[in-house]
């Protein structure tokens, strides 16, 4: 019996221990677990961004509950967090323009409408940061019933960005049905 109860334990524990793992990507540790607004989030899945043949950015989710479908990921209610820290030196302006090219091709021209001031708001907010040097780590959260907040290397940057829904559409940079990198989006969603 004490077997027995010992080797319970045991597989419990490492249970456990497996199911609280950082994710060491490229290089880049993520945790198993981030906080937004008083909110646990679990790390949901975790990948590198390649273009043609570099490496750009190494990218985590974070969601209230795990998700292997993009559509369910996109439409959660609650806080959520991407995560992405830079592989390569690139300026704000390249970090900036690969953002609004990856949310042009996964959002209808309506969302596009109709979140325009959010999008320039982003992209202002985006280039105060002048340079994205290799190792800066971009966080992109979304804070229920304030927005979209945006943090560089542990600072916030501006103010929030109203309207929850439009971090779902940035959410497609990742998840739509033309992600920026369809192996990356595979590791978000932890189906690779």
């Amino acid at each position: 019996m004490k077997i027995l109860l010992r080797t319970a334990f045991l597989a419990l524990t490492l249970n456990a221990a497996t199911a609280m793992a950082a994710v060491t990507v490229k290089g880049v540790t993520f945790q198993d677990t981030d906080v937004v607004a008083n909110q646990t989030l679990q790390l949901n899945g975790a990948g590198v961004r390649v273009k043609v043949i570099f490496d750009v950015y190494a990218a985590s989710l974070y969601l209230p509950q795990k998700q292997q479908s993009a559509q369910a990921a996109l439409s959660m209610p609650g806080a959520k967090s991407v995560h992405a820290v830079l592989l390569r030196d690139l300026t704000a302006e390249e970090f900036v323009a690969a953002l609004v090219k990856g949310y042009k091709a996964n959002n209808t021209e309506a969302d596009q409408a109709r979140f325009q001031p959010q999008l320039i708001a982003l992209e202002t907010m985006m280039l105060t940061t002048k340079n994205a040097p290799k190792g800066s780590r971009v966080r992109i959260e979304l804070v229920p019933g304030s927005g979209t907040r945006i943090w560089f290397n542990g600072n916030r940057i501006g103010a929030d960005i109203a309207g929850d829904d439009f971090y779902q559409c940035l959410m497609r940079i990742w998840l739509g049905n033309k992600p920026v990198d369809s192996d990356l989006k595979a590791a978000l969603l932890g189906t690779s």
